[in-house]
């Protein structure tokens, strides 16, 4: 069983950054590959970004990349997205996602790949 707690959401302005963690609770984290999804009122959840299991090989949606940089500390059991140039669009629950792989390069970006999720974390971008 692995446990996650999304953590870093909140208000800022349009143009503004923050900061998303996500805490996992198993010695075994390192070979999980992460995802954030992210998921607005009304709609599916979609893919933001991925890491895979060593943080060799990243992954990411049109909408995030440049934008959005997802890292993550092995020792801390812990994945973060930094969001940049925050936009009203970005507006939604935020969700961090864990899936077992078994390679170093391995990045998952559809829902179904993903065993483990957290609560969410809101984030909103006002104009």
């Amino acid at each position: 069983q692995v446990q996650l707690v999304e953590s870093g959401g909140g208000l800022v302005q349009a143009g503004g950054s923050l900061r998303l963690s996500c805490a996992a609770s198993r010695r075994t984290f390192s070979t999980q590959a992460m995802g954030w999804f992210r998921q607005a009122p009304g709609k599916e959840r979609e893919f933001v970004t991925a890491i895979s299991r060593s943080g060799r090989n990243t992954l990411y949606a049109g909408s995030a990349k440049g934008r959005f940089t997802i890292s993550r500390d092995n020792a801390k059991n812990a994945v973060y997205l930094q969001m940049n140039s925050l936009k009203p669009e970005d507006t939604a629950v935020y969700y961090c996602a864990a899936a077992r792989t078994y390679g170093d390069y391995v990045v998952k970006d559809d829902v179904e790949s993903y065993n483990y999720w957290g609560q969410g974390t809101q984030v909103t971008v006002s104009s």
